[in-house]
Parts: structure tokens; C-alpha cells; sequence
């Protein structure tokens, strides 16, 4: 199934953090918090102005974001669990 977010909205896959520390310890999964890490897997097509036109988007796809926490509505796409938010909620594009 393939998704276009509408404007400024963005579909991000999460990216799963690592499980040990640079220490070497494990961390439970009862204790690991949710990534706030992802990839951009689908872009819109950019935020409309008040005349009509539109202004594109800072961020592609593939590229890699760090967003807040609670950010974005959680979707379920062919078993596989996405992010669909706009691109306000983004707060910078990994290097």
C-alpha cells in the first residue's frame, strides 16, 4: 500500500535505538523509551500559502529527523508501524 501525506505533512518510519549502552549494559525493554529518531519515507507536497501558492518542504526522502516525543499520529500500514506528522513537529534533520 503506498501513502501521499497531504501538504505539510510527513510519513516517518521510527529507527530503533540501540539496546546496550556505550558501557556495554542491556536495557530492558520495559525500560527503553520510545525512538525519537526516524526516516522520512514520504514527503507532501508543501504548505499552501494565503494566495494560493505553495512552499515546499525543508525535508526529503530518506533524510534522517529527530522529533519530539509525543509528536505525530501513529498509523499501521501493512503491519508495519509508521508516523504521519507535519513538518513543525520536526526538530532537525541528522547529519
Amino acid at each position: 500500500m503506498q501513502v501521499r501525506p497531504l501538504q505539510d505533512r510527513v510519513l516517518v518510519k521510527r529507527v530503533d535505538e540501540e539496546t546496550k549502552t556505550t558501557g556495554g549494559i542491556i536495557i530492558p525493554d520495559s525500560h527503553k523509551e520510545r525512538p525519537a529518531q526516524g526516516e522520512v519515507v514520504a514527503v507532501g507536497s508543501g504548505r499552501k500559502r494565503d494566495d494560493g501558492s505553495t512552499i515546499a518542504l525543508d525535508v526529503r526522502e530518506g533524510d534522517k529527523i529527530l522529533f519530539g516525543k509525543y509528536a505525530g499520529t501513529e498509523v499501521k500500514l501493512d503491519g508495519v508501524e509508521f508516523l504521519i506528522m507535519k513538518e513543525d513537529d520536526i526538530l532537525g534533520v541528522l547529519q
